[in-house]
């Protein structure tokens, strides 16, 4: 049986993500803003003449980039873009190391436990049940098979 013009399979951008994939979102879209935020912050460190102008210029546009592109990928998760469920846990498993670093090597341990619960957080958000349901069923609503 396939999807009719009015099922909510019908169409794969209209479909409303579950409240994990929501919830999410926002985490996803709270690291984006952390990432911009921190470009800004880098920006105006240099004025203080500590580095390169350079080097900041070419790090603080590196973060500014990162955190253009999870702004999308939350945005895509909000509005039920399925495809925007792999970048977010790619980056997910990404900051897992850092949070360690953080939390180890660094000794900051404030910084590593906050950055970790986000990421843990969103990453345990993503791969949950109705998480992986409603992209298993938008993959299918995608390529127009029946459930």
């Amino acid at each position: 049986m396939s999807a009719g013009p009015d099922s909510p399979r019908a169409d794969a951008r209209g479909a409303r993500p579950p409240g994990p994939v929501r919830a999410a979102a926002a985490l996803v879209g709270l690291q984006g803003l952390v990432a911009v935020g921190f470009a800004g912050y880098l920006v105006v460190r240099a004025g203080t003449g500590s580095q390169r102008l350079g080097g900041v210029v070419a790090e603080s546009g590196m973060f500014l980039l990162i955190g253009a592109a999870l702004l999308l990928v939350a945005l895509g998760l909000a509005k039920g873009r399925f495809w925007a469920r792999t970048p977010a846990v790619v980056v997910q498993l990404l900051l897992l190391p850092l949070a360690y670093s953080l939390l180890v090597p660094s000794h900051q341990v404030l910084a590593g436990a906050v950055t970790g619960a986000v990421v843990l957080a969103a990453l345990l958000l993503l791969l949950s049940a109705p998480a992986r349901a409603w992209a298993l069923d938008q993959d299918d609503a995608r390529r127009g098979q029946s459930s």
